[in-house]
């Protein structure tokens, strides 16, 4: 494992951190009144699509997609429409997963389906950016001792500090605390959101601390 890898891992992950954090202030010069809980769906909407685009570039840009690549104009257009495809999917299916958690079925029925866009931002987009529409592949990474490169070992790590955060934001929502923050889906989406932003920091630290016994072997 070479040590610029892992430099340029901590500086893709930090410029992500400081994307979400922006999210939450820039908006707020153009649009008056925002923000992040007074006009939270917005802010949903604003942090996903930041969010999305900063991963579609960097990776691009870092060349983290380790799967075979063709050079065919219709291969990579087949490929961006099976990614949309597997995104919206991704979002219909933790749409569903949160109802079945208890979210409102018929009511505040954007709010949910808003909060399942965030969760496929912080979690399917990264699987598709960097193992592109290939379940098989997903499932080798989340699998034990699956991962193949530093990236994918950051792309374990976030997932599930993103998952864990949302269901740890969950439980405020009960308690009888008359909060603003405790309406649906807020502190749900703030608690992926620290989870996600967690999850970018512990991955290289992680990582750079585990580097002597991380040994990787190609599929």
């Amino acid at each position: 494992m070479k040590e610029a890898d892992v430099r340029r891992l901590l500086a893709a992950n930090l410029l992500c951190v400081f994307t979400v954090a922006l999210t939450a202030v820039v908006p707020a010069f153009f649009w008056p009144g925002f923000t992040v809980l007074g006009t939270h769906l917005t802010w949903l909407c604003v942090c996903s699509v930041c969010v999305s685009a900063l991963n579609i570039i960097l990776h691009l840009a870092l060349k983290t997609n380790l799967t075979p690549k063709r050079s065919s104009f219709a291969h990579k257009i087949s490929r961006f429409l099976k990614c949309c495809i597997y995104f919206f999917m991704s979002c219909i299916l933790f749409h569903a997963i949160i109802v079945l958690y208890g979210a409102p079925l018929i009511e505040s029925v954007a709010e949910t389906f808003l909060f399942a866009v965030l969760l496929s931002t912080f979690t399917t987009l990264q699987c598709l950016c960097m193992l592109g529409p290939n379940i098989q592949a997903w499932i080798r990474v989340f699998s034990k001792n699956g991962a193949t490169s530093i990236w994918e070992n950051s792309l374990q790590i976030t997932t599930m500090c993103s998952i864990l955060g949302a269901w740890f934001g969950a439980f405020p929502i009960p308690l009888d605390w008359d909060r603003p923050w405790q309406v649906w889906p807020i502190s749900c989406s703030l608690g992926a959101t620290f989870g996600y932003v967690a999850g970018l920091i512990i991955a290289p630290l992680w990582i750079h601390w585990n580097r002597k016994q991380l040994t990787y072997k190609s599929r």
